[in-house]
């Protein structure tokens, strides 16, 4: 029973730190403005870097990732006392997986959320940080060849199941590649519409020139005076 109770707890505690919806916070504390009703109304962080700039959009980014990590962290500890070695890895996926759940359907935003992604990384990091090197360089290259954000999250998720079985291969690696398909399956069916955009050449390209907010505002102005 204590173990079960455990289960039940490590998965409660990661989904609801991965639930806190960092972009909405964020958007709202310093522009009190609402990101479900601005760009592409994600709650995720780049579409905060599309609306408000490259420094708001990282510092979602970051906040979002840590969640992944604290998720992992929050349910290895609480297993941990009654875990065996064996099933300790098992708990630690178990909490990336809840904590990406939550980013994805926040209770506290409708059961609606971001794609995951970054949540999805920084349960990487700590799951498996032999793959982050990796997986960070495909991402940048990707966004920098084709400008979108998207396209490059896509990518990764693809790769993620494969990266991680050869980096870990001979590290008893089921864990973390369950994690890997599970993980990769979520995010890259959250992109599903971006993926049908990439395909018509009609997806969003990724700016650091203007804000979008910048645009608006200025708009807003023009059409006051």
């Amino acid at each position: 029973m204590d173990l079960a109770l455990r289960i039940v707890g490590a998965a409660l505690a990661a989904y609801l730190i991965g639930a806190i919806p960092w972009a909405v916070i964020v958007v709202r504390v310093f522009w009190k403005q609402d990101i479900r009703a601005l760009g592409s109304g994600n709650t995720g962080a780049t579409n905060v870097l599309r609306v408000f700039g490259t420094a708001p959009g990282i510092a979602v980014l970051l906040l979002d990732a840590l969640k992944g990590a604290l998720g992992v962290w929050a349910a290895t500890a609480i297993a941990s006392p009654v875990a065996a070695a064996s099933t300790a890895e098992w708990f630690s996926v178990l909490g990336a997986m809840a904590a990406i759940a939550g980013h994805s359907f926040s209770p506290f935003i409708g059961f609606t959320g971001g794609k995951g992604v970054a949540t999805a990384a920084g349960a990487i990091a700590a799951l498996a940080p032999r793959v982050v090197g990796i997986m960070a360089l495909v991402f940048v290259i990707v966004v920098a060849m084709w400008k979108m954000v998207s396209l490059g999250s896509v990518t990764i998720a693809a790769l993620f199941p494969v990266v991680s079985w050869l980096m870990y291969r001979n590290d008893e690696p089921t864990p973390l590649v369950v994690f890997a398909i599970v993980a990769a399956g979520l995010v890259i069916w959250r992109h599903r519409g971006n993926i049908v955009r990439i395909a018509r050449g009609e997806e969003a390209k990724i700016t650091f020139k203007r804000r979008l907010w910048d645009d608006m505002r200025s708009r807003s102005t023009k059409g006051s005076e």
